[in-house]
C-alpha cells in the first residue's frame, strides 16, 4: 500500500479510490497478487452496483474539486484519468450496460471461477480456506446474474441470438465434463490431492448447480427475448449506448460513419504495400493468390500444439534480444507463453495476453489459441506474438506495474482507461517489430500487413454492425476479403458483437502513436531518439489519448 502521509493529496485521492475498488472488485484484487479478498466475490445485483456508483460519484466530487493550477504533470495526469473514468462508470450506470455484459462467450460470469483459480494460490491450509468461501460464494453471485438476465428481458437490454447461443454452448460444454475431470479443480494451486478433493466438493455441490442454473434461464427465459440483429443500435436507445461505448474504448468522442471512412481509407494503403510483396513473389498484384499460397504452404502451418507454442516462444526470445535497439528502460518482469485453455479456445482469439501479478509472483503471461492448427499460421503468428507479448502488452503493462514512482491506481488501472493507449501501442508494436528487422521473410511481413489490415478493417467491421446496420454475415465475408480464415472471421465478429466499440481501440490508438513520433521527429530533427520516444511514451502508464497528446511534446523535449 501506497504511504499516504509522503503522497500528494491527488496520490491520497486516487488511492482511496483503488482501495474501495478493490474490495468492491475482489476478483479483480486477486488478478494483480493482492489475496486480502481472495474469500469474495463482487456482488453483481443492485446493491453492489450501488455502492459502485457511489464511490464514482464521490471521487468525481473531489477530482471535479481541484485546482490544476501549479500541480505536478503527474498529479494532472492522474486527476485527466480519474474524471475519463467515473464520468464513464456513472453513464454506463445510467444507461443499463451491465444488462447487455451479463452475456458474454468471452469474459460473462461463467469464465470467471476457471481463470480465476489458475491465479489463487490455494497451497497453505490458510489459502485453502479462502478458496473454498469464495467457491461458496457463486451461487449467490451467479443467482444475483441471473437478476441481471431477467432486468434485461424487461428493460430490451438483451445481447444478440449469436451471442446467447455461444454462451449457452459453452455453458454445456462445461455442466458436460464430468466432476472427476472438472475445470476447476484440474487448474487450481493446492498442496495435495486431499485439497483437491475439497475443491471438486464445493464445484459439485455449489458451482456447478449455480451454472446450471444460470444455463436454464438463459436458454428458456432469456433466449427467446434476445435481439435478432448483431448490432447495438437494435438494442433501446442503441446509438447513445454505442457512443458510450466508443468513448469508453477508445477515450475519444467519435463519429461513426467518419471512423468507417477511416478504416476504408487505412485499407487500401495497406493493400498497396501486400500487392508490393505479392508482385515480388511472382503474383503481380494478386494479394488473394499468395495469400492461398501461404495458406496451402505445410511449412507454413505448425503440425502439433507444442510446435505453435515453441514458435510463439522463439519469437518472444528474438523480440527481448532486439529490444535494446528501441528501448532504453526494459522490464524486469518476464513473460510465458501458455495455450489457450481447452474449455474456452472454441471461442477464444488467436491470442491474448494478462497482465503479471503486481508483487511479482506471477509472469506475464501470453495465451496462444491451439484450436484448429490447419488455420494457426506462423505467419500470422509472429506479429500477434509483438502484439500481445514483446515489445507489445507485455513491455507496457509490465513497466507500468513496475513504476517506482506512480501511485498503485495508476500502475494498476490500466484497463479501466479504455483501450485505445494500449492496444494502440500493441499494433504499433507490429510495425516496430519490422523496423527491428524481426520478420524472418515477406511471408511473415505479410502477416504482419494481413494483422494491420484486419485491425483497420475492425474500424469498418465495428461501425458497420453497430451504427450502419451491417450484418452478422457481412462482417464474416468483409473480413474474410481481408484475409482472415473462416475461423477467425466467425470468432472475431461474434467478438465485436458482445463488445461494441473496443475494435476500435486499436487503429485510433496506432494512428494517434504515430502521428505523434512523426511530429516529434519533425519537431526534433536529428536529436530525435527513438528509445527516448518510447521511454517517455511508456514512462508514464496507460494515458487517456488527449492527455498523451497534451503532454508527451513536453517530455520528450526534456528528455533529449
Amino acid at each position: 500500500m501506497t504511504d499516504l502521509a509522503t503522497t500528494s493529496p491527488v496520490d491520497a485521492l486516487a488511492e482511496r479510490y483503488w482501495e474501495s475498488l478493490l474490495e468492491l472488485w475482489p476478483t479483480m484484487a486477486t488478478l494483480y497478487g493482492d489475496d486480502r479478498y481472495d474469500d469474495r466475490l463482487e456482488d453483481p445485483g443492485p446493491e453492489g452496483r450501488a455502492k459502485v456508483r457511489r464511490l464514482h460519484e464521490a471521487t468525481l466530487a473531489e477530482v471535479e474539486a481541484f485546482s490544476r493550477d501549479g500541480l505536478p504533470v503527474e498529479d494532472r495526469i492522474t486527476l485527466d484519468i480519474l474524471g475519463v473514468v467515473c464520468r464513464l462508470q456513472i453513464e454506463q450506470d445510467d444507461q443499463g450496460f451491465h444488462e447487455l455484459r451479463v452475456v458474454d462467450q468471452i469474459e460473462g460470469p461463467q469464465t470467471l471461477l476457471p481463470q480465476l483459480v489458475q491465479f489463487q494460490r490455494a497451497d497453505t491450509p490458510e489459502r485453502l480456506e479462502r478458496l473454498l468461501a469464495r467457491l461458496r460464494e457463486y451461487g449467490r453471485f451467479m443467482a444475483a446474474n441471473v437478476g441481471i438476465l431477467r432486468d434485461g428481458i424487461r428493460s430490451g437490454r438483451t445481447a444478440p441470438r449469436i451471442v446467447a447461443e455461444r454462451t449457452i454452448e459453452q455453458l454445456e460444454r462445461l455442466l458436460a465434463v464430468p466432476i472427476e475431470e472438472a475445470v476447476i479443480p484440474s487448474l487450481v494451486q493446492v498442496a495435495d490431492e486431499a485439497a483437491r478433493e475439497r475443491v471438486r466438493e464445493v464445484v459439485r455441490e455449489v458451482v456447478y448447480p449455480a451454472d446450471a442454473a444460470f444455463l436454464e434461464v438463459l436458454r428458456t427465459e432469456y433466449l427467446p427475448h434476445t435481439r435478432t440483429e448483431p448490432g447495438l443500435w437494435s438494442a433501446p436507445d442503441g446509438e447513445a449506448l454505442y457512443r458510450t461505448q466508443i468513448r469508453a474504448w477508445t477515450t475519444l468522442d467519435l463519429e461513426p460513419r467518419e471512423v468507417h471512412e477511416l478504416g476504408l481509407a487505412e485499407l487500401e494503403m495497406i493493400r498497396t504495400e501486400q500487392r508490393a510483396i505479392a508482385r515480388a513473389a511472382g503474383f503481380d498484384d494478386d494479394v488473394a493468390a499468395y495469400r492461398a499460397q501461404l495458406a496451402s504452404d505445410p511449412a507454413n502451418r505448425p503440425a502439433t500444439r507444442d510446435e505453435l507454442l515453441e514458435r510463439a516462444r522463439e519469437d518472444v526470445e528474438r523480440a527481448l534480444a532486439a529490444a535494446p535497439r528501441a528501448f532504453g528502460r526494459l522490464p524486469r518482469t518476464p513473460v510465458e507463453v501458455r495455450p489457450v485453455e481447452a474449455f474456452k479456445e472454441k471461442d477464444a482469439p488467436f491470442a491474448y495476453y494478462l497482465p503479471p501479478a503486481a508483487d511479482g509472483t506471477r509472469p506475464g503471461i501470453y495465451y496462444a489459441n491451439t484450436y484448429d492448427l490447419a488455420s494457426r499460421y506462423f505467419s500470422n503468428l509472429a506479429p500477434t506474438t509483438y502484439h500481445e507479448a514483446v515489445p507489445g502488452h507485455h513491455f507496457q503493462i509490465a513497466l507500468e506495474i513496475e513504476h517506482p514512482h506512480l501511485n498503485r491506481f495508476r500502475r494498476l488501472g490500466s484497463r479501466l482507461v479504455g483501450a485505445a493507449f494500449a492496444e494502440g501501442w500493441g499494433l504499433y508494436s507490429e510495425r516496430l517489430a519490422d523496423e527491428l528487422g524481426l520478420y524472418r521473410n515477406d511471408a511473415e511481413r505479410f502477416g504482419m500487413l494481413t494483422a494491420q489490415a484486419w485491425r483497420a478493417a475492425r474500424l469498418v467491421v465495428d461501425t458497420g454492425l453497430h451504427a450502419l446496420r451491417w450484418s452478422r454475415e457481412r462482417s464474416i465475408a468483409f473480413l474474410r476479403e481481408t484475409g482472415l480464415t473462416e475461423t477467425d472471421a466467425v470468432i472475431e465478429t461474434d467478438r465485436y458483437i458482445v463488445w461494441p466499440g473496443q475494435a476500435l481501440a486499436y487503429k485510433i490508438g496506432q494512428r494517434e502513436i504515430e502521428r505523434l513520433r512523426r511530429e516529434l521527429a519533425a519537431r526534433e530533427g536529428s536529436r530525435f531518439d527513438l528509445r527516448a520516444f518510447h521511454d517517455e511514451l511508456l514512462g508514464h502508464g496507460s494515458l487517456p489519448l488527449a492527455t498523451l497528446a497534451r503532454e508527451l511534446p513536453t517530455w520528450l523535449a526534456a528528455a533529449v
